[in-house]
């Protein structure tokens, strides 16, 4: 395992950190090829005060996690370590907040590990004689993608379940049977968690899932789906078989939450907006339970669900509301969902400029990679990107309003210069000004000045009139 310089020096010269290990995602990352970048060191036979005495040599350290035997090391290079002191939890009253926290820094290795959740996380590394401890068959399991929980402490944690979710979806794993049926058991414990945890598992899952189906399936396996409603109600919401031949509409979901991650668009994109993309897509077909119907039209029947769009944005607004996603999250996938059809209009200068203003704070760009993975979610059907989005991408290239909307260009000191007061007559003059520059009325502010000079009834003053036939 390859461990930085500045940290294998600290374990190497630091003689009260002979009992040290590196512990859960570093060990688990390692074996599965990837780079490590946070290191978490689990130090036994040391009480809290001694570990920190022994750290304070090699830099600052924070003591903000003492209740739970953290103490995070800062060097004067940059480096930052966690390094903590086995504790055993009880568990006492319901919810979070309910355990006992006793710390025991006698506690063996293996009875440690045993404390955490899953097994890919149990492994512990001993960089002193190179060797890999694995005392519950982590890394059997992560060879042949496994999610098994550790012992029984499982249950003590709720958490547990929906870090399942976001783990089976960011590894590719497949739950073990007797995990699944532990998680079906711990569900009315539900309510025991607090949103905001919740809400971190689920971005977890929007921004790190490898294949986020797995995640959702687990909700089903486990049962946990009816603590999302908007979900599980797609499941059997039957859709057109000539759009959609993959099945319903949980499963188009999981296709399209697949196809969106294999996008570079979404690869590429960063971490805020990894996640809108991803709750954009997760929560795109909300609306379909309530508005799927068959109809008949010139003797064809056919399932639609007209609408679904502006419904899907409400649920998904109350969804994420409940999950405690903050505002600028909500802000931006909200327009993803409520316009995620606008391909199937036509593509105008005028209406492309009025989508754009419609999306802010997202773009367009944003909208066709929402757009992109709903077309790809559809299998057999190949992954072609349609000729409607590739248009609308294009156009709003040329009009230079792929990644934001259109910004007004009549502005309010233009206004000031031409001797018109500041206050509500002034907003209306420019709200009035920039719905004409959306309507394609003018494209520079010499355009714009000679549009507002040839308007009567906007409640423009004489001498701003005046100052523009001046002109």
């Amino acid at each position: 395992m390859h461990i930085p310089p500045e940290l294998g020096k600290i374990l190497a010269e630091t003689g009260e950190l002979k009992r040290a290990y590196l512990v859960g995602g570093s060990v688990r990352d390692t074996l599965l090829g990837g780079e490590c970048k946070d290191f978490d060191i689990e130090v036994f036979g040391l009480g809290y005060e001694q570990l920190v005495h022994a750290l304070s040599r090699w830099g600052r350290t924070d003591l903000v996690g003492r209740s739970f035997g953290v103490v995070k090391l800062g060097t004067a290079t940059g480096g930052t370590f966690d390094f903590t002191i086995p504790r055993r939890d009880s568990k006492i009253a319901p919810g979070h907040k309910g355990f006992q926290v006793e710390f025991d820094p006698n506690i063996t290795t293996r009875d440690a590990a045993s404390r955490r959740d899953f097994t890919i996380n149990s492994l512990m590394y001993d960089p002193r004689a190179k060797e890999l401890l694995d005392f519950f068959g982590g890394a059997s399991d992560l060879q042949n993608k496994i999610l098994r929980h550790t012992s029984s402490a499982f249950v003590e944690d709720p958490l547990r379940v929906l870090r399942g979710m976001q783990f089976a979806a960011r590894f590719d794993l497949e739950p073990a049977p007797e995990t699944v049926e532990l998680c079906r058991k711990m569900s009315p414990s539900f309510t025991e968690l607090a949103v905001e945890r919740v809400r971190d598992e689920w971005f977890k899952w929007a921004d790190n899932s490898k294949t986020p189906s797995r995640g959702l399936r687990f909700l089903v396996e486990t049962h946990w789906i009816e603590h999302f409603p908007e979900i599980q109600s797609l499941i059997g919401v039957a859709q057109e078989p000539e759009w959609h031949p993959e099945g319903d509409v949980f499963v188009h979901t999981c296709h399209c939450c697949d196809a969106l991650v294999r996008l570079p668009e979404w690869r590429n994109a960063d971490a805020e907006s990894r996640i809108v993309y991803s709750l954009a897509i997760l929560a795109h077909d909300f609306g379909k339970p309530a508005t799927t119907h068959r109809s008949v039209k010139n003797g064809v029947e056919r399932i639609v669900s007209p609408g679904h769009d502006e419904v899907g944005g409400a649920l998904a607004e109350e969804f994420l509301r409940r999950i405690a996603a903050p505002t600028a999250i909500r802000g931006r996938v909200i327009p993803l969902i409520v316009n995620h059809l606008a391909h199937f209009q036509t593509v105008s200068d005028r209406a492309l400029r009025r989508l754009a203003k419609r999306l802010e704070p997202e773009n367009i760009r944003g909208l066709c990679t929402v757009m992109i993975a709903d077309q790809f979610g559809r299998p057999p059907r190949p992954n072609v990107v349609s000729e409607n989005v590739k248009q609308l991408l294009q156009r709003a290239g040329e009009l230079e309003i792929q990644t934001r909307a259109p910004q007004p260009i009549l502005l309010g000191r233009h206004l000031l210069e031409l001797g018109v007061a500041p206050g509500k007559g002034m907003g209306a003059i420019l709200e009035a000004a920039f719905e004409a520059q959306l309507e394609g009325s003018f494209f520079d502010l010499p355009q714009a000045l000679r549009w507002l000079g040839g308007q009567t009834d906007i409640g423009l003053p004489a001498v701003a009139m005046e100052k523009l036939r001046e002109k």
